[in-house]
Order: C-alpha cells, then sequence, then structure tokens
C-alpha cells in the first residue's frame, strides 16, 4: 500500500515526510511513515507484550499517538524516536496491567475475608449484610495494632508493601507477617461470630 507521498516513485526522507505532516496535517505523510516502521514498532511491542493480537493493538495505538505527537515537536531522528516512544508504551501497558493484577488480587482476598465464612448473601438479606460488615469492622478493631495498621492500609487504603512500610517504618517481612496474620485472626473472628 502506496500513500500520497510514496506514489510519486520516490522515497522521500523521514524528516520531510514529518514537515508535510504538520505542515498539512494530511495523514497520507503519516501513513507514509506507518509502513516503513510498521515491522519496527510491531517487533518492540511483541519484544514486551509478548502476544501478538496484544501487540497489534499498541502499533494502531502509537501511530494513533503520533498524530497527536509530532505537532508539537522538532525530532531529528524519527527512527531512535519512534523507539523510545514504542517502549516507553509497551512499558506503561505492562505497568498499568500489573497495577490491576495487583489491585483484583487485593480486593479477591478482601473479599476472600469478607466471603470465607459460610453465610450466602442475597438481595433479601441486607440486614445481614450490614450486620457482616458491622463484625469485619468490629473484628478490624480487635486485632492487635500493627495487624490493625496493616490491614486497613493494604485491604481499605489498598497501598502496596513497600508504600506500608513507608508509612509504618515496619521492616517488609513484618509488614508482610501482620497482613497474613491480620487475615487469618479476621477470618477466625468472622467464624466466632458466626457468619
Amino acid at each position: 500500500m502506496l500513500f500520497k507521498s510514496e506514489r510519486k516513485g520516490r522515497v522521500r526522507p523521514d524528516s520531510w515526510l514529518i514537515d508535510k505532516f504538520i505542515e498539512t496535517g494530511e495523514l497520507d505523510y503519516l501513513g507514509d511513515l506507518y509502513v516503513r516502521y510498521m515491522h519496527l514498532v510491531y517487533g518492540v511491542c511483541i519484544k514486551y507484550l509478548k502476544d501478538r493480537s496484544v501487540s497489534q493493538d499498541a502499533v494502531m495505538q502509537i501511530f494513533e499517538k503520533l498524530i497527536v505527537e509530532l505537532p508539537g515537536r522538532k525530532i531529528e531522528n524519527f527512527k531512535p524516536w519512534l523507539y523510545v516512544i514504542t517502549k516507553n508504551h509497551c512499558l506503561m501497558q505492562l505497568r498499568s496491567q500489573k497495577s490491576k493484577q495487583t489491585h483484583e488480587k487485593k480486593i479477591g482476598e478482601y473479599h476472600e475475608i469478607f466471603m470465607e465464612n459460610s453465610y450466602e448473601l442475597h438481595h433479601n438479606n441486607e440486614s445481614g449484610l450490614d450486620y457482616d460488615i458491622k463484625t469485619l469492622e468490629k473484628c478490624i478493631e480487635e486485632l492487635k495494632t500493627q495487624q490493625k495498621k496493616c490491614i486497613k492500609l493494604f485491604y481499605l487504603e489498598e497501598k502496596c508493601y513497600q508504600e506500608i512500610v513507608d508509612i509504618t517504618k515496619f521492616e517488609l517481612k513484618k509488614v508482610k507477617s501482620y497482613i497474613q496474620n491480620g487475615k487469618r485472626n479476621l477470618k477466625i473472628c468472622m467464624d466466632k461470630h458466626g457468619r
């Protein structure tokens, strides 16, 4: 597939295509860059994202990003700049994915504490839900001070281990221990209350 500037029979330099795109806003010029560097961008995406479908989506997102990014920049060497943009996009995507997985894991663990009791919640059982929440709050308050502090920061405020270390000044292994023991003690307390 050849775009407007390539159809004329000569290959234009990257800088010329960028200048023409900025000057006219015509996507054909950017399209020529897309064709020229699509394989490079896809290769970098595969290297980091390790998934063909996700990498193909990333290639499109990166070139869509160029529509916005290019007009505000003066780029001397497009290829290395594009490589850095691509790498950063992939790393941000991986970071976002990891953050989402961590968040989902924390939510899952919190629900596990809350739901591990045999009581089934139903929309007609709202008073039971209120009771369970009150019981959970009461059980959290009954925890030892260090456990209570770490459980609240980890599950309720969604802090990671390192943030809890920074806030509490506890050692990392102590934080992990307080959370693990606090979780176990919460379950015991909830079971004791018959829920």
